[in-house]
């Protein structure tokens, strides 16, 4: 998926029962680079991984918000995410926010925005943020042609994309769960 945000990139790709979300370090202001080893990425309870491009103060208050969501679910991470995007649409101070995130678990992941979507990708890949077609270009050459684990796959494409993208770099995070057996 594209996005019209800027000053990161976020990917969560799947291979082997593994699933590495990854979120590049760069902060920028403008055009000027403020810091290069922000965390946009996070583990969350019940081995849910979640990520934002967009404002870091709206992003948090949207971190917050899943959380919740994800503990009344019971860790369903489908439910949790349809709740959360339901209250960042219909919220009077929730809806200005500007940020996009990316959750996933060991066996999906979706993409929220808050125009209302909730996308789970065809593919075991997604990215948001401005460097995100660039991230999701590298990360599907290599799941297609390369026998790469996740991490690494999720960690080469985010390098890829810094090179296209001037407001991706800096050092990369990545983590990651595994499904169980």
């Amino acid at each position: 998926m594209m996005s019209e945000l800027h000053a990161t990139t976020i990917l969560a790709v799947r291979r082997g029962g593994v699933t590495a979300l990854a979120g590049d370090g760069q902060v920028t202001f403008g055009q000027a680079v403020l810091k290069q080893k922000a965390v946009k990425v996070r583990r969350l309870e019940g081995g849910v991984l979640a990520g934002f491009a967009g404002s870091v103060a709206d992003a948090f208050t949207l971190f917050e918000k899943f959380e919740e969501e994800l503990k009344r679910a019971r860790g369903n991470l489908q439910r949790a995410a349809v709740e959360t995007v339901k209250l960042w649409r219909t919220d009077r101070v929730l809806r200005r926010l500007e940020a996009m995130m990316v959750v996933a678990d060991a066996r999906q992941m979706l993409l929220l925005s808050g125009s209302g979507e909730v996308v789970s990708p065809d593919e075991p890949v997604v990215a948001v943020g401005s460097g995100a077609p660039y991230a999701l270009a590298a990360a599907k050459a290599l799941l297609r042609h390369t026998e790469m684990p996740a991490p690494e796959i999720a960690r080469q494409a985010l390098a890829i994309a810094a090179e296209a993208d001037i407001y991706s770099g800096g050092e990369v995070t990545v983590l990651t769960v595994e499904a169980e057996g």
